[in-house]
């Protein structure tokens, strides 16, 4: 995505004055796209783009509606790995739920008309604070399906009055909601993004956790695929230490497991015991399959009858 795209953000920028919106423009020249992903999700556009300023590289995302609509969120490397993880954890817990009702959440938001409408009721939440900014991540559902929606709010600081109402300092926030059925292929696209471009940032290791400090660097993810699932594998770090996500992804289902460093050892073990004691069970199976075809298939037979031809043939000489 160009940086053309982001003018309504310059022009939203620009009303405390001339001065002002110099400088912002500036600042907005100086900025260096590094790389851009594109991902069409249901009827949406997203766009993960890599930029880098004298402040560091930074993540900007940006949620284009059918209708044209653009909403921008704007991650630091760090808090983009963070995000990373916590989109593992919300893949998982979409992947545990049971099917929508959609009774239920007609009833539960006031859209059946028996009662006023309500706010959508939220599956799984959480947040992020870094610095100025704030991230609120909700997993809901209404009748169109479940999506993740991520709100971003930013402090100006007490110099600095918003336009959202939201008191002195605090600036209107921004909202994306991303369709449940994206949420791996967004992952994995912003996954690729942080390991190609956020080698350069210290904090990516887990925002100071156990494991950010302790490990320069992490394995890359994978993936396999068998019939018709495929299987992720990805390394990932947060404030318990260093872990491993295996997501089964198949057209019409999704799971995962993730498994802590500490336990890689026993886990590998135990696959490749079964591994082994399987390949064993298969000889086994193989060889009793033989032997049942072997002596008393035609060979055995064919030996038999010509012992009887070889009689026949005595007693006609003699």
């Amino acid at each position: 995505m160009a940086d053309g795209d982001s003018g309504s953000e310059r022009g939203g920028s620009s009303g405390g004055g001339g001065g002002g919106g110099f400088q912002h423009l500036s600042r907005e020249q100086e900025t260096q796209e590094l790389a851009s992903k594109r991902l069409d999700i249901q009827n949406k556009r997203f766009y993960l783009d890599v930029k880098q300023n004298a402040k560091g590289r930074f993540i900007k995302i940006a949620e284009v509606g059918a209708g044209g609509s653009k909403s921008r969120l704007t991650l630091s490397m760090a808090v983009a790995a963070e995000f990373r993880d916590y989109l593992g954890d919300f893949i998982e817990h979409y992947a545990q739920l049971g099917p929508s009702s959609p009774e239920q959440i007609a009833q539960s938001s006031g859209e059946d008309g028996a009662g006023p409408p309500g706010p959508r009721r939220a599956l799984k939440s959480e947040f992020l604070v870094r610095e100025n900014r704030k991230y609120y991540l909700d997993l809901k559902e209404n009748l169109r399906g479940r999506f993740l929606r991520i709100r971003q709010t930013i402090n100006r600081g007490p110099g600095f009055s918003g336009t959202g109402g939201g008191g002195p300092g605090l600036q209107s926030g921004q909202t994306i909601a991303l369709p449940a059925q994206g949420l791996i292929e967004f992952r994995d696209a912003l996954a690729k993004l942080i390991d190609d471009y956020g080698g350069d940032d210290d904090e990516l290791g887990g925002g100071g956790g156990p494991g950010g400090g302790l490990y320069g660097e992490l394995p890359e993810g994978t993936s396999i695929t068998v019939d018709s699932k495929r299987f992720f594998f990805d390394v990932g770090c947060n404030k318990y230490g260093v872990f491993l996500r295996v997501s089964e992804v198949k057209p019409s289902y999704r799971n995962s497991i993730t498994v802590p460093l500490k336990a890689w050892g026993k886990f590998g073990g135990a696959f490749c015991r079964y591994a082994d004691e399987m390949k064993e069970i298969q000889e086994r199976q193989r060889d009793k399959l033989y032997e049942r075809r072997g002596p008393g298939s035609g060979g055995g037979g064919g030996g038999s009858g010509g012992g009887d031809e070889s009689e026949t043939e005595d007693v006609d000489d003699d």
